[in-house]
C-alpha cells in the first residue's frame, strides 16, 4: 500500500519546493500526493503526475491536510513555509504543525530537511511511525 505526503508551500516558497519536486520526482512516484491549492496546481503541471489537490491554505487547505493527519491518511508533511513573509492565515498553519506534532509524523519546514527525509531509505521502505496512544485522553471524565 502506498504512503501518502502532503506538500505544502507558501507564495515566497512555491519556486523552491517545485525545484526541490524536480529533484526528488522518482521517490515522490512512489507517494500518493496531497497539496494544497495553487501548489498541487503547479506540482501536477511541473513533475506530470497526480496530485491530489485540496483547496487553498487560507481556504482550509491547511485543515484538510491537518485532518487527514489525525485519521493516519498523511505519513508525512513537506510544508515549506515562509518565516520573513506574515500571512493572515498564521493560525491555520500552527494548527496545521500542532496537529502533525500531535500525531508524529515527519514534518520538513525547509529544503535541507526534506532532503534528509527523502535520503532515508526507511521513508520509502518500511519505516511505520510510532503511532500515540490518546486513548487514556479521548476516555477521560469529564
Amino acid at each position: 500500500m502506498k504512503k501518502s505526503i502532503a506538500l505544502v508551500a507558501h507564495d515566497n516558497k512555491k519556486k523552491e519546493l517545485i525545484e526541490w519536486s524536480k529533484l526528488h520526482r522518482s521517490s515522490m512516484e512512489k507517494f500518493n500526493i496531497y497539496a494544497t491549492g495553487t501548489t498541487g496546481r503547479l506540482l501536477e503541471q511541473e513533475l506530470q503526475m497526480p496530485i491530489q489537490m485540496l483547496h487553498s491554505g487560507p481556504l482550509g487547505g491547511d485543515q484538510q491536510i491537518g485532518a487527514l493527519i489525525s485519521e493516519g491518511k498523511i505519513e508525512a508533511l513537506v510544508f515549506f513555509w515562509d518565516p520573513m513573509e506574515p500571512l493572515p492565515h498564521d493560525q491555520d498553519i500552527k494548527a496545521l504543525l500542532r496537529i502533525a506534532t500531535v500525531w508524529n509524523i515527519p514534518i520538513a519546514c525547509n529544503r535541507s530537511t526534506a532532503d534528509l527525509i527523502f535520503s532515508t531509505p526507511d521513508l520509502l521502505y518500511g519505516y511505520e511511525r510510532v503511532k500515540p496512544d490518546f486513548s487514556s485522553y479521548e476516555n477521560r471524565k469529564l
